[in-house]
């Protein structure tokens, strides 16, 4: 997968979130859940962009942990609501966006460790 077209899926994965969110039922507890997986979420997608546009390897380095980060906290709180039933369990897009999103983790964890044995 080329960096366009990883832009354009973290991009997909923020706005099918923000769909997600939308159907959740609405109280004080959903409110947080909410606004922590829309801020993790868009993050993958934006701290992404910000990887592309790195000054050094340093630099990258340090905008893909960030990336992880976020991808794992997406992951958190999508697990999250599932654990907590806030949607029937077959509910295909949840399951989508938690696997999406654990493939998120595995892709910038590898991206990582690339570039640590680079250094060595």
């Amino acid at each position: 997968m080329d960096k366009k077209e990883l832009l354009d899926r973290t991009r997909k994965f923020a706005i099918r979130v923000f769909k997600l969110l939308e159907v959740l039922p609405k109280s004080e507890a959903t409110k947080v859940i909410t606004f922590q997986l829309l801020k993790a979420s868009s993050s993958v997608a934006a701290n992404y962009r910000a990887v592309n546009r790195a000054k050094s390897k340093i630099d990258f380095s340090n905008k893909i942990k960030i990336v992880l980060e976020e991808a794992d906290e997406s992951n958190f709180w999508l697990e999250f609501i599932s654990d907590l039933d806030l949607l029937k369990k077959d509910n295909a897009e949840l399951s989508f966006l938690i696997k999406e999103s654990d493939e998120f983790v595995a892709m910038f964890t590898a991206s990582l460790k690339t570039l640590n044995n680079q250094k060595s």
